[in-house]
């Protein structure tokens, strides 16, 4: 399995200068390849391989090339490659996209070393520090407040310069899939251990069991954004204040990422430990949050985010984690199956056909749950979601609060 851990990093003024320098190097070489494949006639576009085999030669025509590493080089190139692969895909799927464009200094913020080219100290530092050498750059302290497991080992090192000034330093990890625990057997899951997430609009989270976790507030962190976007509207740009007040912009952005993804990191981790199955939709995340009507913060939301932290904790913990089809969840009936149009106003499920009624998103999530099954290749238990499922209106029905999930789901967050 592949995951990563970051750590903030603190450079000297020497370093950090070399740091800034490599970085727009990088940023050079990778518009020169942008540049090389653009120009190239479009029966022969150059590979990933036939632009690594060009490196010497362009280090020997541009000396400033030669200061990189070869590995990092070469990571500048693949991410050039995997950039443009990522863009065909999404025009395969339908999607109106441009081209990739050159690379401005403020764009370009990372440098990968890939395989070599660096060293990690544990020893060296002291109370919860280490240090990384990136070759031809130096030395980088780092704060240690997690250290690399002894069963992974180190594919690849990245440095970072955030918008705010910072410096991070990622490490792509590998561990071997037998040190993982051991999922349960698909066919001891039924309802009792298994359940379906709705991923809501009023609710962050609906559960098939009866549970909703409540959206994070964050009206004082928006609050705060707006009065410092005023402040750096008024600021010249380009002025020596309008960069102080775009880095202040910047670390509340950087703060309310930070508060949503650590959020995020409490409910995958208290559902991946409590359910030994978790099922969710895969949904078109574009198109759940357009319109005025329903539209929360992207950032708020960020469910692709979500769904990706839930199969990564899913591995970690030995949990059975599926993506399911969200088309039709919320019309059709748990109870009986009959579809029934709902505009997104109506909170309620209420079927002309059954009568069965409860709240419209744990309506979906009931029959998230059931898809999951069946797409597991599961029978449906003898217990259907109707019966195991408290209702919405009931004394019993569990609202979850944002500070209980960031308590429960703080041991392996």
């Amino acid at each position: 399995m592949e995951h990563s851990h970051r750590y903030h990093a603190y450079p000297t003024q020497e370093v950090a200068e070399q740091l800034e320098h490599h970085l727009d190097v990088h940023r050079q070489l990778y518009n020169h390849v942008k540049w090389d494949y653009e120009n190239s006639p479009e029966d022969d576009k150059p590979s990933e391989y036939g632009q690594n085999n060009k490196l010497p030669e362009w280090k020997r025509k541009w000396p400033l090339f030669g200061e990189m590493h070869s590995k990092a080089a070469q990571a500048t190139v693949a991410r050039f490659h995997r950039n443009l692969s990522n863009l065909r895909k999404k025009k395969e799927k339908g999607y109106k996209v441009g081209q990739l464009t050159r690379q401005a200094p403020s764009d370009y913020r990372s440098v990968t070393y890939n395989q070599s080219g660096f060293d990690l100290d544990e020893k060296r530092g002291r109370d919860r520090f280490a240090y990384v050498r990136f070759s031809k750059i130096g030395w980088v302290k780092i704060r240690y407040h997690r250290p690399i497991p002894d069963r992974a080992s180190i594919k690849e090192v990245t440095f970072k310069k955030e918008t705010t000034g910072e410096w991070f330093v990622s490490f792509g990890l590998e561990t071997d899939d037998t040190d993982l625990p051991e999922k349960p057997g698909v066919n001891s899951l039924d309802a009792s251990n298994s359940v379906g997430v709705d991923l809501g609009i009023l609710n962050y989270i609906h559960t098939s069991d009866g549970k909703t976790v409540e959206w994070l507030n964050l009206e004082d962190e928006y609050d705060r954004l707006r009065r410092e976007q005023r402040e750096l509207s008024r600021k010249e740009k380009g002025s020596n204040n309008y960069e102080k007040q775009r880095k202040k912009v910047a670390k509340v952005k950087r703060h309310i990422r930070r508060k949503v993804l650590d959020y995020q990191r409490k409910i995958t981790t208290w559902l991946v430990t409590e359910y030994d199955a978790v099922f969710v939709e895969d949904l078109n995340v574009a198109g759940m949050l357009q319109g005025n009507g329903n539209a929360r913060n992207k950032q708020d939301a960020a469910w692709r985010q979500f769904i990706t932290l839930l199969e990564y904790k899913a591995d970690l913990y030995g949990c059975h984690v599926k993506q399911v089809e969200a088309r039709g969840t919320t019309k059709e009936c748990a109870s009986c199956g009959v579809e029934t149009a709902k505009p997104i106003w109506v909170r309620e499920h209420s079927c002309p056909s059954c009568g069965f009624e409860t709240d419209r998103d744990a309506n979906a999530a009931m029959n998230v749950l059931q898809r999951g099954f069946s797409e597991l290749g599961l029978g449906w238990p003898e217990s259907t979601p109707v019966e195991t499922v408290t209702a919405t209106d009931t004394a019993d029905f569990q609202r979850v609060s944002a500070s209980h999930v960031v308590e429960t789901g703080s041991l392996g967050a």
